[in-house]
């Protein structure tokens, strides 16, 4: 197992099945699949050739951590971005490149100066959302001349239109908890020439929507703080940037009938060993109604939590990988749309860039395919040195995003 050959990564959830797939499927590389459960990297290896399942506590089992990244060539992890700084700290010891699919943290950010001083590329948000968002948008606009005047980004984990079967129009294809606490910090983004501020409760509003081409119109709510990538992709004086997130209309009703609920408090209040979903909902929502949407997710479900002591947000994510789960045949979909506007000469412009790519069933998943494949051809041209750019990265720049797009398009996510 030389190096330069074995790529190591830490995660086997939902995300690491596109990768996985990827990684098999090139000649002569190694592949090491870290997981908590062994049982759970192996089911996605499957045992292929050139690949090892590891049970590994990454907090636990600091020493067989080291050892498995100091036989690696390349790092790629998928665990929780809290994690991440162990494995930061194992490759900058050791002296090995690291990828991530989370947004660049403070913590990550100050190790900037020593990955630089040792030669290493520390490449995070080089996923679907952040990622591939990133570099499609850089080549838009890297090949616009004019003045840019409006810049609208939006992107969505979606379900199938042929697998849209429940009123909230949406299932799970990726980590339920980021589902049930999206959003909560509120926006921050520009809006003709105004900065804006937007509370969490304001943000799921059901009339801003874009037409999305042979999907009819999406709603839209404004992404975290889209204000820092104003700056990143050279936009910092754009009247307007705005970074978004796509869900159904019908989604943002129902979410805002959720957040009037309190059901994404985080606060620990209930002993649910035994407590039913619906005796739930009748303690917490006291004189509440419920419409068709809180019907489906478990209102009157004589369906036991047994998850010990919980807070409403708990017994909503329960409620939500009970009720919006994808089934095994169901497709999901992963939507992302540009909208730039610029001056040139003869005017006013505006291109429109869409992506529509849909999963195969519910373990291959178009979210699972657009977070893994960035994440696994970035590690290849690094293991080629066809990569060469060293520090810490996020993908914005022609080094990364020129081969990376060129590869997703032979792998069939294309924009057009």
């Amino acid at each position: 197992m030389e190096p330069s050959r074995h790529i190591l990564l830490f995660g086997a959830g939902k995300s690491a099945t596109g990768l996985i797939d990827f990684l098999t499927r090139q000649p002569g590389l190694f592949v090491t699949v870290v997981d908590a459960r062994e049982e759970t990297a192996l089911a996605k290896t499957k045992g292929a050739p050139g690949t090892r399942a590891v049970g590994l506590d990454v907090l636990a089992e600091a020493e067989k951590r080291l050892a498995l990244v100091r036989e690696a060539g390349v790092v790629i992890s998928l665990m929780p971005p809290t994690l991440h700084q162990l494995i930061a700290s194992d490759c900058l010891s050791i002296g090995r490149h690291l990828l991530t699919a989370s947004y660049i943290d403070d913590a990550m950010r100050v190790l900037e100066p020593e990955v630089r001083a040792k030669g290493l590329l520390f490449l995070c948000e080089m996923g679907l959302d952040p990622g591939i968002d990133h570099m499609s948008a850089m080549s838009l606009l890297d090949g616009i001349r004019g003045e840019v005047l409006s810049f609208r980004s939006h992107c969505g984990g979606l379900v199938a239109p042929s697998s849209d079967d429940n009123p909230w129009h949406y299932k799970i294809s990726w980590n339920p908890r980021n589902v049930v606490l999206a959003g909560k910090a509120g926006a921050r983004f520009r809006e003709a020439g105004v900065d804006r501020q937007v509370a969490y409760e304001a943000l799921f509003d059901p009339g801003r929507r874009v037409a999305i081409p042979g999907l009819g119109e999406l709603a839209w709510y404004p992404n975290r703080d889209s204000l820092p990538y104003a700056s990143l992709y050279g936009l910092e004086h754009v009247p307007t940037f705005i970074r978004t997130t796509l869900r159904h209309p019908d989604f943002c009703k129902g979410w805002n009938k959720v957040i009037g609920l309190r059901l994404t408090d985080e606060t620990p209040a209930y002993d649910t060993d035994g407590l039913s979903l619906a005796e739930f909902f009748r303690i917490h929502c006291p004189g509440a109604a419920p419409d068709e949407q809180m019907e489906y997710l478990g209102w009157n479900d004589a369906t036991e939590i047994n998850r010990g002591r919980c807070s409403a947000a708990d017994v909503l994510q329960f409620a939500l990988e009970t009720k919006l789960t994808l089934k095994e045949h169901d497709r999901d979909m992963v939507v992302m749309l540009h909208e730039i506007e610029y001056r040139e000469q003869g005017g006013v412009k505006t291109i429109a860039s869409s992506l529509v790519v849909e999963g195969t069933d519910a373990t291959h998943t178009a979210m699972a395919k657009t977070v893994g494949l960035p994440l696994g051809i970035a590690a290849m041209l690094l293991l080629e040195g066809r990569l060469k750019l060293r520090g810490l990265h996020i993908p914005t720049l022609p080094d990364i995003y020129t081969p990376v797009l060129e590869r997703l398009e032979r792998e069939g996510i294309a924009f057009t």
